[in-house]
């Protein structure tokens, strides 16, 4: 009997966050996940870390821990995503943006005047003063749609035609460029300010656009419940925040009997502010 696809997409997204040497343990049992300080915070991740077997490993360099944490949740979105054609039909594009990347927030429909704005700021210091940067954004993974061409809108019955949808951003025909669909922000854990990090780049995203918001999400494999809820609570930042392994998450905090924890958990989890990594693909068809 096959399991399904996203159920295999999940196994191998752990694997490759074991081989990858994201979620490791010391030689002291401390998870990579984990806040050494923190009792609770190494108990809970411990639990995490033995359902999903986590091998003995000297901690990975945050920095790069995190490059690679961003490259594997690419990854499992591409190997989920384009099979839900059905739901979602589009030409899509799941890529990983970095400082070298040639594509930007500003190569969407609904940035392109970022570009035009940080060319303005370069070539005068008083605007730049003015302004700021607040207007930058660089999501950690995205998700495009191409435009549409004429034949393929009148594939089933003619749609439209030369005279009218002339400023659609979907047609291919005026000109206009992809379509962001997703902005997928990375966080392995959240220490002190990485959480308001997330939040001060959806909040670029919702107050820079022109046109249709994109799905603003944030993924994350940090333990503790409390830290959480500091980027989960709330709405209209963020849609969702998505844990590695929710299910393990939730078996290890009842494990810990932190009851703080396990209300919190619970209510971070029916106040749909808190899912699994597997809710995403689907989320992201809606």
């Amino acid at each position: 009997m096959n399991n399904a696809l996203i159920a295999e997409a999940r196994k191998k997204y752990h694997q490759e966050l074991l081989s990858n040497g994201v979620l490791t343990m010391d030689g002291k049992g401390i998870p990579s996940n984990a806040d050494s300080s923190s009792k609770l915070s190494v108990r809970i991740a411990q639990g995490i870390a033995k359902r999903l077997m986590a091998e003995v490993h000297e901690k990975a360099v945050g920095q790069t821990s995190g490059a690679k944490f961003e490259q594997i949740n690419m990854d499992f979105l591409n190997d989920t995503f384009p099979h839900l054609g059905n739901l979602r039909p589009g030409k899509w594009h799941i890529v990983k943006l970095g400082n070298r990347n040639a594509v930007k927030a500003s190569s969407f429909a609904q940035y392109e005047h970022l570009e035009y704005l940080n060319q303005l700021t370069k070539s005068d210091a008083r605007l730049a003063a003015s302004m700021g940067n607040d207007y930058m954004v660089a999501p950690d993974v995205v998700i495009y749609r191409e435009t549409e061409t004429d034949e393929a809108i009148n594939a089933a019955s003619l749609v439209v035609d030369n005279d009218i949808a002339r400023l659609a951003d979907l047609r291919k025909s005026n000109g206009g460029l992809p379509i962001l669909h997703a902005s997928i922000s990375a966080k392995w854990t959240m220490r002190s300010d990485r959480a308001q990090n997330s939040r001060t780049e959806a909040l670029g995203l919702i107050r820079n656009r022109k046109g249709r918001l994109p799905h603003i999400v944030v993924v994350t494999g940090e333990p503790m419940p409390a830290r959480l809820a500091s980027l989960a609570m709330g709405t209209g930042d963020i849609d969702c925040l998505y844990h590695f392994a929710l299910y393990e998450l939730i078996e290890a905090v009842n494990d810990a009997q932190a009851e703080d924890s396990i209300e919190l958990l619970n209510i971070l989890i029916q106040g749909k502010r808190l899912k699994d990594i597997s809710d995403l693909p689907l989320d992201l068809a809606v």
